[in-house]
This record gives structure tokens, C-alpha cells and sequence, in this order.
């Protein structure tokens, strides 16, 4: 797993005053909204006797553990000690470490890392959250899977004919023509077009049966994070899937993911926009969650072809991060002591 990066790791609608836990990296935080409306990220264990913050309260802005009733504002800092009195002195060692945390795309961010601000890899851009020619609907999908296998399968184009079968995969036309990968520093995505089947259901009053190739472009962003884009119908309808694959720790992985169209922007079809979208989901569960070894191995421990261009360049990236010396330590079993906030500021 890589520190020194975003992590698109919650809702924004989904953190209030009320202190919500969340997992990720094999750590456990806790976010809550302050009074001024902006999300705070700790570690989600009191100094004190590693009690769950996350089971606590919120009162006048600061989080309260429910064990000894310490209070904690946004930047950590220990406000009291009630069993000493409003006058008690408060170790140093009392006071936690805040994240840096940023909204943007309907999505809470952490930066998880050392870096300073200038040299930190940027959030990716959503143009089309937001856009009223655009609906936008969201879910989440959880993985017994690591989050690489998660990541590279969302990137295969080779796959679809296969594992999709009952859904958009046509398995008369698996050929995969040759593609370029366009690389960023911290991103890289491919163009294809892929020969869809008859269209069913909902899609069938639309479509014509003798469909044209679906123009689909798949990208990633460092570390976790992948965007699929397709137009049907000669263009005229489009759809964006961006997902943040959430590393929980080495065995799960949280897909929270944000579906956009450009067309049936009624609610009417959101009903059935996200069932098409869980069921491509659990189409790809069986096969990912089978893979061995469970993360994605060096590329000489596979064979890999042509056609695998695509997750080769996500491993291709994520090795250059742990060369840069990204990688993150195991967390300490049950305690995870081991922070990765920067120092108090």
C-alpha cells in the first residue's frame, strides 16, 4: 500500500456532527463535520486507553471520547481532562495529529503521507459532477479482493467478453485491436472500441439491434482510483463511472463509486441505472476475489500480452512509487499505533 497520496475515502453527504469510523489502509480513523462546516479526519484512538473516538460525541465542535469523556478539537489539539478539572495541565503527549482533508466531487479526501503541500500528487478532475447535463448517481460495492486486483480489472478491456456476457460483453467479438496508453505522471488511460450485443431490456427502446462499437476509454489515477467512459449510440449518449477503490486493508477493498449520464437524466432511471451498474460488479466479484496471488504480482510473475497494456502501466506506476520509498509500513495489529499524519503543525 502507498502513502503520499489522496484518498477519495468517504460521502461528503454521508459526515455530519456526528462522529463517523472509517477504514482504510489496515487503520482506523474517525471524520466528523466541525461548526464551520469542515470535515475533520483523526485517529480514531484516544491517546489515552485507545478507546474508539468514533464511538464518542460531538459537543460545541469538539469530539469526546466515551471512555474518560476527553474533549478533542478539529486540529487534535486535547481541550480537557475532566477527571482533573477545568484547570488540569495537558500533556503534550495528549494531543493528536490531523489529517489534511479536502471535498471535492461529492467525495471526503485524505492526504495520507509526508509530503508538503507543492510536491504532493493533485486530485483528479471530475468536470461533470456537478454539470446539470449530467445525472449523477453513486454506490458502493465491497470486495474481498485487494484493491490492485480491483483496480486492474477495471482497466482490462479484454475481460468483458467474457465475465460480462449476460450483461454488455459479447462473446462472438472478443478481438481486442491494438491500443496506445497515454501515461501522465500519476495517471494513464487507453482508447478502444468494443462490440457490444443486441441491447435488452430498458436499453432496447433506444438501441438499434445491430448496435455500433461502444467507444470506451478506461483510465486510472494514482493510487486507487479508476474512470471508465462510454459513448453509445454514435455519441449521442454518454456515461462516466469514476470509483475510488478503497484498500481497507490487504483483504478488502470498498468500491465507492460515482455513476454519471448524459442522458435518461430523469430519477425515473436511476432505479435501473444502478442495478445495471451492480450487477457488472458482481459479475467481476467471483473472478477478482479468485485471483492469486491475492495483490497484483510483479509483471514477470504473470504472463502478460498485448492486450494487457493497460493494467501494465498501473504496475508500471506503482512500482515507481514504492522505488520513490512510498511504501507504507504494515500497521501494529488491533492497536495500529502507527500513524501517518504529518507532525503537528
Amino acid at each position: 500500500m502507498l502513502k503520499n497520496f489522496w484518498y477519495a475515502c468517504h460521502r461528503s453527504a454521508a459526515i455530519s456532527s456526528s462522529p463517523v469510523a472509517l477504514e482504510l489502509l489496515g487503520r482506523r480513523f474517525v471524520l466528523f463535520r466541525g461548526p464551520d462546516g469542515r470535515v475533520t479526519a483523526l485517529d480514531d484512538r484516544c491517546p489515552h486507553r485507545g478507546a474508539a473516538l468514533s464511538r464518542g460525541t460531538v459537543e460545541a465542535g469538539a469530539l469526546v471520547c466515551p471512555y474518560h469523556g476527553w474533549r478533542f478539537d478539529g486540529g487534535g489539539r486535547c481541550l480537557a481532562i475532566p477527571a482533573h478539572g477545568s484547570d488540569a495541565k495537558i500533556p503534550e503527549r495528549a494531543h493528536l495529529s490531523p489529517y489534511d482533508v479536502e471535498e471535492r466531487h461529492g467525495l471526503v479526501w485524505l492526504f495520507l503521507g509526508d509530503l508538503p503541500p507543492a510536491e504532493r500528487p493533485p486530485i483528479p478532475p471530475l468536470p461533470e459532477y456537478g454539470d446539470p447535463s449530467w445525472r449523477a448517481i453513486d454506490g458502493e460495492f465491497l470486495w474481498q479482493a485487494h484493491y490492485t486486483r480491483v483496480v486492474e480489472n477495471g482497466l482490462d478491456f479484454a475481460h468483458a467478453p467474457f465475465v460480462h456476457r449476460n450483461s454488455f460483453g459479447n462473446p462472438a467479438r472478443p478481438r481486442v485491436d491494438d491500443y496506445k496508453v497515454e501515461l501522465g505522471e500519476w495517471s494513464g488511460s487507453a482508447y478502444a472500441e468494443l462490440v457490444a450485443p443486441p441491447p435488452g431490456g430498458l436499453w432496447s427502446l433506444f438501441l438499434p439491434k445491430d448496435r455500433p462499437p461502444v467507444k470506451t476509454r478506461v483510465g486510472f489515477f494514482m493510487p486507487n482510483l479508476t474512470r471508465l467512459d462510454l459513448e453509445l449510440a454514435g455519441g449521442k449518449m454518454k456515461m462516466v463511472i469514476f470509483s475510488t477503490n478503497i484498500p481497507i486493508d490487504e483483504h478488502r477493498t470498498l468500491t465507492r463509486w460515482t455513476m454519471l449520464r448524459s442522458f435518461f437524466k430523469g430519477a425515473w432511471a436511476d432505479a435501473n441505472s444502478r442495478s445495471r451498474t451492480h450487477q457488472i460488479f458482481l459479475e467481476d466479484q467471483p473472478i477478482v476475489e479468485s485471483q492469486r496471488p491475492h495483490a497484483a504480482p510483479d509483471p514477470a510473475d504473470e504472463i502478460s500480452v498485448k492486450s494487457d497494456a493497460m493494467p501494465l502501466a498501473f504496475r508500471k506506476l506503482h512500482r515507481q512509487c514504492h522505488e520513490r520509498g512510498w511504501t507504507l509500513p504494515p500497521a501494529a495489529p488491533e492497536l495500529q499505533l502507527f500513524s501517518i499524519a504529518p507532525p503537528p503543525r
